[in-house]
């Protein structure tokens, strides 16, 4: 029979005990039991599982006092736990602090199965991980994301333009360069430019080349992505005039470079990103209203860090791995409470915020463990990330529309009245924000 993966059971019911294992070992795991915590320990470094499964309440140490010390000694090692229905607010408190899922009693078989598989792809444990090598790099758990990336594999299968909108450090490009893995365009060059970053003359001279001296001809942009995918960061700070040349290209599929009188075929799909509110941009006559829809054929948002908040346990994880893996491998694991304290902080800055914050711990750590202590002055105001003007805005909107709804329980109608929006365009804020009618109407 075809090895899956090797499981460690742990809980004090041997009945229960008994049977999950029967049923593991029959779908092809490896599986190892102990009645208690003090038994996972012992056996957890000789076996070396790739999932854990404990149930929460238990004698001797219980199941999240469990998964703080296995934590400390195996970061990255999925845990699920097992709950009676009248712990799942605890259940539910515990996946915010690490555990990789939660399974009901009684359990279902299927889910549990289910639950094991999700945790073995995302350990990297599962030959199926292949499957998932596109979006390899964006590490998550949370039900926002993967709608997210489901959404992006389908759109990645077209050459439409898509438009990512997001808060900075959210990945933007990183969602940029996973569709471009997907694509039928996956072969050719990813190109990736900051429009922010370049005045418009070097910027222009980038995109469209320049033919200024014979012989001495600057290769655009357009040009050197020729079969592959060009990628404009930020592109609501492309000057207008750039602007209505980009729209040219979109529209005849053919580019010209500076100062020369033929054009060759653009055999490119343009992706493109933003942090502002491109649609506020095209009101205050800042950005074109054509481009804009050229651009925004295909328009995706991404979640900021703060909405996805389970996936702050396994990104820090994973960066920890990561830093240490170039600076000091010799720094292994967060505290349970230090971990705790990063899983609770806010982050204005988002996913960068956040690699920055691990970063920096690991690269200041004088010991194995990254303490309490440690993370806590980390976090300190003052080394917070000052949000930006746009992402203020953003978040203000985002609070408003939330009350709003919260008011109207959950009646779109009702609540676009009272934000004096129209319905069209009140669905739109609540697209770009994540937010569904429904969340509103069950609190009603």
């Amino acid at each position: 029979m075809t090895q899956h993966g090797k499981i460690l059971l742990v809980d004090d019911d041997e009945g229960l005990l008994k049977l999950l294992k029967m049923r593991l070992v029959s779908e092809g795991f490896v599986v190892e039991t102990a009645t208690d915590g003090v038994q996972c320990l012992q056996r957890l470094d000789i076996f070396e599982p790739d999932v854990l499964i404990s149930d929460l309440r238990m004698d001797k140490i219980d199941g999240m006092t469990l998964f703080e010390e296995v934590s400390s000694r195996r970061p990255f090692l999925p845990v699920i736990i097992i709950t009676a229905h009248g712990t799942i607010p605890e259940a539910v408190e515990a996946t915010q602090k690490g555990v990789f899922s939660f399974i009901t009693k009684p359990i279902d078989k299927d889910k549990l199965f289910k639950v094991i598989q999700k945790a073995l792809t995302q350990s990297g444990k599962q030959p199926d991980q292949q499957k998932n090598a596109w979006c390899a790099d964006i590490i998550t758990q949370s039900q926002v994301m993967l709608d997210l990336l489901k959404k992006a594999k389908l759109v990645a299968q077209s050459d439409s333009n898509i438009l990512l909108q997001g808060e900075s450090g959210t990945g933007k490009e990183l969602l940029a360069r996973a569709i471009h893995n997907a694509s039928r365009r996956k072969f050719g060059p990813f190109i990736a430019i900051n429009c922010a970053a370049l005045p418009g003359d070097l910027l222009e001279a980038e995109l469209f080349g320049t033919t200024k001296n014979a012989g001495n001809d600057q290769k655009s942009l357009f040009q050197a992505a020729k079969g592959g995918t060009l990628f404009l960061d930020e592109v609501s700070e492309m000057p207008l005039g750039l602007q209505a040349k980009l729209l040219r290209v979109l529209e005849e599929r053919q580019m010209r470079a500076g100062g020369s009188l033929s054009a060759a075929a653009a055999d490119i799909r343009i992706m493109s990103a933003t942090h502002q509110d491109l649609e506020e941009k095209v009101q205050a006559g800042e950005f074109r209203e054509d481009l804009f829809y050229k651009l925004n054929v295909i328009g995706l948002s991404i979640p900021t860090l703060n909405q996805r908040r389970e996936d702050i346990s396994l990104l820090a994880k994973s960066f920890l791995q990561k830093v240490a893996s170039r600076h000091k491998p010799r720094v292994k694991s967060f505290a349970p409470k230090a971990l705790e304290l990063i899983c609770n902080a806010q982050w204005p800055g988002n996913v960068r915020q956040l690699y920055n914050v691990v970063e920096r711990l690991v690269v200041l750590s004088t010991t194995s463990v990254i303490s309490e202590s440690s993370v806590r002055e980390a976090l300190t105001p003052d080394t917070e990330e000052l949000q930006s003007l746009a992402d203020a805005k953003s978040e203000f909107e985002r609070q408003y529309l939330i009350q709003v709804l919260r008011q109207a329980k959950g009646n779109v109608s009702q609540a676009a009245r009272a934000a004096k929006r129209n319905r069209t365009d009140f669905y739109k804020l609540m697209a770009r924000h994540n937010l569904q009618p429904a969340q509103f109407k069950a609190q009603g």
